[in-house]
């Protein structure tokens, strides 16, 4: 577990805009105050006491929480950003039969590490977010889906629902009311494939982990073929705030359209790395600054600001940008699962790029033609121009595979593989042409690249 001493610098507990916010998500944690009592004795469940009317209030109907998280302008925290009010009003209210609610835990975009420590720090909070939701969508059963390479989170969570239910936050007629919601964790086994919803719904099922096609989408033919809908950790986790303090409140600390707080993993090339909550509407240049700046003191390069799936930015054009979806998605990338990975001078793109592809291919489910052979094809011939083998005409060979795969499988991981690739040739081309004119790498007084190619 990283160090809880990175959450002391995010300045959270005011909104650069000049408005005061209370503490969200991480809130004077140090590691061991986890627990049920912990929580309550910082308000928690209250959220949940006033949606249903036992706080002595008149209680909200759940159209007016959904009202609430409309108004808020709360994305999906996972990475499709998503407005989460809108998601959950697709869920049909009168279906007859059973529907399922799912927290998606399944973090394995390289560079995150934000929803574990979530799930390690403040899982009631989770679990209350979560409630909510059944509540606002009618679903009387719920899952949390953990990635299974974090097992100590998985039984820390197991704990968390031992002691909610114990305590009446969860189970039959919650708090005296006519609301029921069992909630239940669910470990996966590692594979990244399984981050993508319908992977995740066929992992819960007891099947393979494969996509599957859409439509039919979940929110009519989810899990076990029933209405379903899924968000992600910190989603479900910005929901308590939201409804205690209101949704205009979380937009107002925001921006238009990008509504609260957002956890950001700063990793890669800083002093500090750490996940850092803060507005949305954030100048990158305060984010770096609160993670220490770039290492060393050496000169900022470049950043992936969404996780490695999504394109890199220079940066001239990333300390331009803002920490919202709409300025990164301007600048040409995304801001995806909120993983900041910086890189200094010292970094060879061709070198990261080789890294990032290897990720993909291996990550691949097989399943679709373009992305099974594409992702192969994308690591070795970046392998081959890394290792001093790559010929003029691989740079639009590169290109022109990524462009093949992307809009041409079942999910977005074929995009994922792709997107990298030509975020790279489209700012850093030069660096990959000169590996292939002289055959070592442009950064540094590098020697010449080997001559035999890694694994062939």
């Amino acid at each position: 577990m990283l160090d809880l001493s990175r959450f002391q610098a995010t300045g959270r507990e005011t909104c650069f805009h000049g408005r005061h916010i209370a503490p969200q998500i991480y809130a004077g944690l140090d590691g061991t105050n986890w627990r049920l009592a912990d929580y309550v004795a910082r308000g928690g469940y209250a959220a949940l006491k006033k949606v249903l009317g036992a706080d002595g209030g008149p209680g909200m109907t759940p159209e007016q929480v959904i009202a609430e998280v409309k108004t808020s302008a709360l994305r999906g925290r996972g990475g499709a950003g998503f407005p989460t009010g809108l998601k959950w009003s697709f869920m049909p209210r009168a279906f007859p039969g059973p529907k399922y609610l799912v927290c998606n835990s399944d973090e394995g975009e390289p560079g995150t590490c934000k929803d574990r420590d979530i799930l390690a720090y403040n899982p009631h909070i989770v679990i209350e977010g979560m409630a909510i939701a059944a509540y606002a969508m009618g679903v009387r059963t719920g899952y949390n889906y953990i990635h299974g390479e974090i097992f100590e989170i998985y039984e820390r969570f197991e704990q968390a629902l031992d002691e909610a239910r114990a305590a009446g936050f969860l189970g039959e007629r919650i708090l005296g009311s006519d609301f029921s919601f069992q909630l239940h964790a669910f470990h996966g086994f590692g594979a990244y494939i399984c981050g993508e919803e319908t992977a995740l719904l066929e992992s819960l099922e007891g099947k393979k982990g494969q996509p599957r096609f859409k439509p039919p989408f979940p929110a009519s033919f989810g899990l076990y073929g029933k209405p379903t809908t899924i968000n992600n950790t910190e989603t479900f986790a910005a929901v308590p705030w939201i409804v205690n303090h209101g949704g205009q409140a979380y937009l107002e600390c925001g921006k238009p359209n990008n509504g609260g707080t957002k956890i950001f993993s700063m990793v890669g090339d800083v002093e500090r790395p750490g996940n850092y909550e803060v507005p949305m509407g954030t100048p990158f240049s305060k984010l770096l600054e609160l993670a220490g700046g770039v290492r060393g003191g050496r000169k900022l390069k470049a950043v992936i600001p969404g996780g490695s799936s999504a394109p890199v930015l220079p940066a001239g054009v990333m300390m331009d940008c803002t920490m919202d979806y709409d300025s990164i998605a301007k600048a040409g990338s995304m801001l995806g699962s909120g993983a900041v990975i910086v890189m200094d001078d010292t970094r060879c793109m061709v070198k990261s790029l080789l890294r990032l592809s290897y990720f993909y291919q291996h990550e691949s489910c097989g399943q679709c033609t373009p992305c099974r052979e594409g992702t192969g094809w994308l690591w070795r011939l970046v392998n081959r121009i890394e290792h001093g083998q790559g010929r003029p005409q691989d740079l639009d060979l590169l290109d022109s595979v990524a462009d093949n795969i992307k809009g041409r499988t079942i999910c977005a991981l074929g995009d994922a593989a792709a997107m990298p690739v030509q975020g790279m040739l489209k700012h850093f081309r030069d660096e990959f042409a000169y590996h292939v004119e002289h055959r070592r790498c442009l950064v540094g007084a590098g020697a010449p690249a080997a001559v035999e190619v890694a694994h062939g």
